[in-house]
């Protein structure tokens, strides 16, 4: 048993082929998905699928890189939606100094950061956060200002040793198609070190696909190879890291199994 943390069946790339989406990571054993807002557009698609479909669950809110020239009433969208019974997280959130390199930019991913985090607390929700170049900057601001419900650090790329710091919040360490890459020595050294009881794993479709299919669209189907690396490093069966990654993300998410 498998559980997506992190897709985007949300996403163009996948709007003609849902059910052939699922089919294939059925069959691979992957059995529950969180489908994942940046957007109001792509949030209100991500609680569309998670209506229609029953395996299916979706995160809602602004990503770093979407939160220039927002509508306030679109924030007013998420809210709602939060309230939706199939809505178990606000995300993805965070800050992105890679794309987003002006101080006034980032200032402003700061800000919307803090905002998305105060609304999760209110709504009794955790958060999925994205932190690229920016591990410190985000190790702060979830120090002065704690999820008080939990979250995940998805697609974890910061180093082993902040690894305590981020689990010392609430936080899972969610780990994607890098760590089968083999030049990927900082995620590997990540995989080997996080406790089990605080994995969860990810594919971050279409995006980081892992090996052998790397450069072709990522989909849920490929999630075993993630748990079979880290499985690998671990002396652990691809299943043993499917089954305690599982319980980890039904208890983060309030999913029922």
């Amino acid at each position: 048993m498998y559980f997506d943390t992190h897709c985007h069946l949300n996403s163009d790339d996948f709007s003609k082929d849902i059910p052939g989406y699922l089919k294939r990571a059925h069959e691979k054993g992957v059995d529950h998905f969180i489908v994942i807002g940046w957007d109001v557009p792509s949030s209100l698609k991500a609680v569309e699928l998670a209506e229609q479909y029953p395996e299916v669950y979706a995160a809602v809110g602004f990503h770093p890189c979407n939160i220039f020239n927002v509508p306030e009433d679109q924030f007013a969208v998420v809210k709602r939606l939060l309230s939706h019974p199939k809505v178990v997280a606000v995300g993805e959130i965070g800050l992105d100094f890679y794309w987003n390199k002006l101080e006034d930019e980032r200032d402003l991913q700061r800000k919307y950061f803090v905002r998305q985090i105060e609304l999760a607390n209110r709504s009794k929700k955790p958060i999925i956060i994205h932190a690229r170049e920016a591990s410190l900057e985000t190790l702060k601001i979830l120090q002065e200002n704690p999820p008080l419900f939990g979250g995940v650090m998805h697609c974890y790329a910061a180093s082993k040793e902040m690894v305590d710091s981020f689990v010392a919040l609430g936080l899972y360490i969610s780990l994607g198609g890098p760590v089968t890459f083999s030049n990927a020595r900082v995620s590997k050294e990540v995989a080997a070190y996080v406790a089990l009881k605080n994995l969860l794993i990810e594919t971050d479709a279409p995006y980081l696909t892992p090996m052998p299919f790397r450069g072709k669209k990522n989909e849920s189907s490929y999630l075993p190879l993630i748990a079979a690396e880290i499985g690998k490093i671990k002396n652990l069966d691809a299943e043993d890291i499917g089954e305690w990654t599982t319980r980890n993300a039904a208890m983060l998410f309030h999913v029922k199994l």
